[in-house]
């Protein structure tokens, strides 16, 4: 099978090639740094040549309002009319769990959900995977939350999710049927978010002062406490724990 991963060169992207080809399967890394981006439609002709699945998991490298939207819009009308002139038979692009719930509904999950859109209405085969914020993520929401020493994140609770194993979640998915609908992958426990990102500072020797502070938005939007985790017992279940990540990190 020929696949081609969409922001193969990324956290989730490099994991899923991998897995791939060590299942025996063609696997394309596609990138800018490969001359193929998806935001201009440059390269992806070319590159979805004989493809039977593309995996889209593809970010904006600036994140604001207006360029979030424009990239998801963008590099999802050009893979849709890309993908039909090849004949791709799945698409699949990943997504956040919560992203279409109105109180996590800042600039980032309108993106995603525009994203989503077109998706359905383009016509090819496809599944949507949502999952939840990964463990690697917890150094950035920091940066992006503190001013000066200080750190204000809320205290509502995420279920936060390894980066392999949705990367290998995304594997069996490119090679199962499509879905034509919404799949879901979650960590096995919620974790205050405050605390996860105190927790990750600590085993970095980051001496910043986490606040907890439940006004404080989340991408744009002020979530609740299950606004960001799956509610319904449909969508799998990770294994790796929180501190069970943490205490890998602390060997390698």
């Amino acid at each position: 099978m020929r696949v081609v991963v969409i922001g193969g060169t990324g956290l989730i992207g490099s994991q899923v090639v991998e897995n791939l080809q060590a299942k025996g399967h063609e696997a394309i890394a596609a990138s800018p740094a490969s001359g193929v981006d998806a935001t201009t439609g440059e390269g992806l002709a070319e590159v979805l040549k004989g493809a039977d699945v593309v995996v889209d998991v593809t970010n904006p490298p600036v994140f604001t309002p207006d360029s979030v939207l424009a990239f998801f819009t963008a590099s999802g009308e050009n893979l849709a009319e890309a993908e039909r002139a090849a004949g791709v038979s799945h698409h699949i692009a990943l997504s956040i769990v919560g992203a279409d719930r109105p109180e996590a509904f800042g600039f980032y999950m309108k993106g995603k959900l525009a994203q989503e859109a077109l998706i359905r209405e383009s016509g090819v085969p496809f599944t949507i995977i949502r999952a939840t914020q990964f463990f690697e993520f917890f150094k950035g929401m920091a940066d992006a939350a503190a001013s000066g020493d200080e750190v204000r994140l809320t205290s509502k609770t995420l279920q936060p999710v390894a980066a392999a194993e949705v990367a290998a979640y995304v594997t069996e998915v490119a090679l199962s049927a499509p879905a034509n609908g919404i799949v879901e992958i979650a960590g096995p426990e919620r974790i205050p978010l405050a605390d996860g990102v105190r927790r990750r500072l600590e085993a970095l020797g980051d001496a910043r002062t986490v606040v907890k502070d439940d006004s404080a938005p989340y991408f744009g939007g002020v979530i609740g406490d299950d606004t960001l985790v799956p509610r319904n017992e449909t969508y799998r279940r990770a294994t790796t724990t929180y501190a069970d990540w943490l205490a890998a990190l602390a060997k390698a």
